[in-house]
């Protein structure tokens, strides 16, 4: 059986409906489901069995049985990077990963956790996941240093060889709506267009940088979904890898993506940077992905058009918030699967 944490999350719940997609059934959820909605997540997925974070956490301390479990995919953590309470996200984050990776270390069950790209800083010392630099990283904000802290206990724990922690850049698709302020630019550019016809992007307080011309590198939730789950099949590919297109496209690209996707004119207005912003914002991020191609994982297929397209006119325009909502799609149909492609990243 596999668990997943934050499974009812963003990349947690995409990562269970892509396991579906594959076959697997045999599937332990584990979340707070809260009162945000995320729940709807999980309705349509066919899973074996779910357990709340704090009764799965009682369970891994030994305060209760867990089924037979071949691997666990760390997803759940507060993503929030305005988050500034440092001592609970050290405790909900760094705290309960370390519980979560000595009882795999301690039965030899696969690890695949999610680090962060916010983990890199400013990119001053660059976007290589090799490990040897991790020391070097300065992060910016208190949730970027819970993640980089735990991927410090691992090379320090002498476990790189042995888990997998993946460093997320900008993920966007189906089943972000409940994230609040933490959803993707793709999505709040699509409400921001439905309700006033424009696109607010934050103006550059950098003279190497024109408005709207910061970077990113932005990667579809189909594509970190499939490159994730396809850990599970290869355990001799372990380590620190980044997951991204390895493409860094402008946040004009991605609002004139959307706009086009709904087939308008784009119009995209700039604002001041907020005060407290300022200092912690990264000016351009892009995932070196040489670990990921030599460890021959699945390379991301979806371009930024095509991925906004897919997101725009497949989810948001007909109002299906989650990937389980969606209806099968015939094999081969486009933005799907192939049964070689399946096959491929079969776990």
């Amino acid at each position: 059986m596999i668990a997943i944490t934050g499974a009812a999350g963003f990349i947690g719940s995409a990562l269970a409906w892509h396991f579906n997609r594959l076959g697997r059934t045999d599937l332990v959820l584990v979340d707070d489901l809260g009162g945000d909605g995320r729940f709807r997540n999980l309705s349509g997925l066919d899973f074996a069995d779910f357990f709340g974070k704090d009764d799965f956490l009682a369970r891994l301390e030994g305060r209760g049985a867990l089924p037979a479990l071949e691997a666990i995919f760390h997803l759940g953590a507060c993503s929030a990077t305005t988050e500034t309470d440092a001592a609970y996200l050290m405790r909900n984050n760094f705290g309960y990963s370390k519980a979560v990776a000595q009882w795999c270390l301690a039965r030899n069950a696969r690890l695949v956790y999610a680090s962060s790209a916010a983990t890199y800083g400013d990119g001053a010392q660059g976007y290589d996941d090799d490990a040897a630099g991790l020391a070097s990283l300065r992060p910016l904000n208190a949730y970027a240093f819970s993640k980089h802290a735990f991927d410090l206990w691992v090379r320090h724990a002498g476990a790189l060889d042995r888990v997998v922690g993946l460093k997320y850049f900008n993920v966007f698709g189906p089943n972000e709506y409940h994230k609040g302020e933490m959803r993707s630019m793709a999505l709040r550019a699509f409400e921001q267009i439905e309700a006033r016809g424009v696109v607010r992007l934050f103006r550059s307080d950098r003279a190497d940088f024109a408005d709207g011309e910061q970077r990113r590198d932005f990667v579809y939730v189909k594509d970190a979904a499939a490159i994730t789950a396809w850990f599970l099949g290869d355990p001799r590919a372990n380590g620190i890898f980044n997951v991204g297109s390895g493409r860094a496209r402008t946040w004009n690209d991605l609002a004139r993506a959307v706009f086009a996707a709904l087939d308008r004119e784009p119009r995209i207005e700039y604002f001041d940077m907020p005060a407290e912003l300022r200092g912690k914002y990264q000016y351009a991020t892009e995932a070196p992905l040489r670990r990921l191609r030599a460890a021959g994982a699945p390379i991301p297929r979806w371009s930024l058009e095509e991925a906004i397209g897919d997101y725009v006119r497949n989810y948001l325009v007909p109002g299906r918030l989650t990937l389980a909502a969606e209806h099968p799609a015939p094999v081969g149909a486009a933005g799907e699967m192939s049964a070689t492609e399946a096959q491929d990243q079969r776990p």
